[in-house]
């Protein structure tokens, strides 16, 4: 249990995501009506305000350079930092800051920043869905979660798109202060306390660029093109006149999966696509290829951690009528 003020410097830069620092600053302010004392500053590079993504202006409290030690560093997230390298003068102060901090956290894209200071390598990390690829490029050296809500490594945290932000701060308040206040301030906050499934319920399970060996190409353009068609391994070794051995070898040098593995995806995302225009469940596990709704429940459990009917509930509508 934490005791004393913890103090949160979270660094901004001009194009932030505004959710990325509230979201976050709100958990925490929460938690000082549950007792906790937190103690938040806004820093910058050069102590000058920013301006978020919706146009709203941020003021800083200080600048990098000159901010006090922390316990804990949160750098938020922003549209350009996957489409381009990172401002050296914000990478700088984010590794300025690090050394300062007791334990360090990005929401959102803000894990491209910790990339660029250093701060990821050697690490396990992860960002929104649609750029952990991106992410996985910029950072060689970093083992990269696609479906992670949140990562822990040593003291480093990162964490998935805009909103996994309030998850990765229910868990380090939680770390502070235990299972009972972070319960009370999810339940105040009325967001789940630890939200079923990965990124996976949000993404498409098949993202990257096509594979660069043919047959591998051709493999995937078959069973893209008839998910319900026999797949199995020896089906699509003799489909590409190859060994299943091979086939398999392939698999795993290029694409680190399995043949069953990857028909399983394309089977599962059909299977989403299906149960998000409204059909049921059975319709769902026949039409994209599934010998049964169970093997469909098994297949949804392993990838999002809940069954196809509850996926359908979850993401039908927001309508409780």
């Amino acid at each position: 249990m934490a005791a004393g003020p913890h103090r949160v410097s979270v660094l901004v830069f001009d194009g932030m995501k505004l959710l990325d620092l509230s979201g976050p600053a709100e958990v925490f302010s929460e938690a000082n009506r549950f007792g906790a004392d937190y103690r938040l500053s806004i820093v910058s590079a050069n102590g000058s305000p920013v301006s978020s993504s919706i146009g709203m202006r941020v003021p800083a409290d200080t600048a990098a350079p000159a901010a006090a030690a922390c316990d804990t560093l949160v750098v938020v997230g922003g549209d350009a930092l996957p489409a381009a390298p990172v401002d050296p003068a914000l990478g700088a102060a984010a590794k300025a800051l690090a050394r300062r901090a007791g334990r360090i956290a990005s929401v959102c894209t803000g894990a491209f920043v910790l990339g660029a200071a250093g701060l990821l390598d050697g690490r396990r990390a992860t960002t929104h869905w649609q750029h952990t690829a991106a992410l996985a490029r910029r950072c060689p050296s970093t083992r990269v979660e696609p479906d992670a809500l949140f990562v822990k490594d040593g003291t480093t945290y990162t964490s998935a798109g805009v909103t996994a932000g309030i998850d990765l701060a229910l868990a380090l308040l939680e770390e502070d202060h235990g299972p009972a206040l972070a319960r009370e301030v999810a339940r105040s906050l009325v967001v789940y306390m630890q939200r079923a499934g990965g990124q996976s319920q949000f993404s498409a399970s098949l993202q990257g660029p096509a594979p660069r060996t043919p047959v591998l190409r051709l493999v995937q353009e078959a069973v893209q093109k008839d998910p319900t068609a026999d797949h199995g391994l020896a089906a699509l070794a003799a489909r590409v006149r190859v060994s299943p051995r091979h086939l398999t070898r392939m698999f795993r040098a290029e694409l680190d999966s399995t043949p069953a593995k990857y028909v399983e995806l394309v089977r599962f995302d059909l299977a989403k696509a299906l149960l998000d225009a409204g059909h049921n469940a059975t319709e769902a596990a026949t039409r994209s290829g599934f010998p049964s709704y169970e093997s469909l429940r098994r297949a949804f459990a392993r990838h999002l951690g809940l069954s196809p009917i509850r996926y359908q509930q979850r993401f039908a509508t927001t309508s409780r009528e």
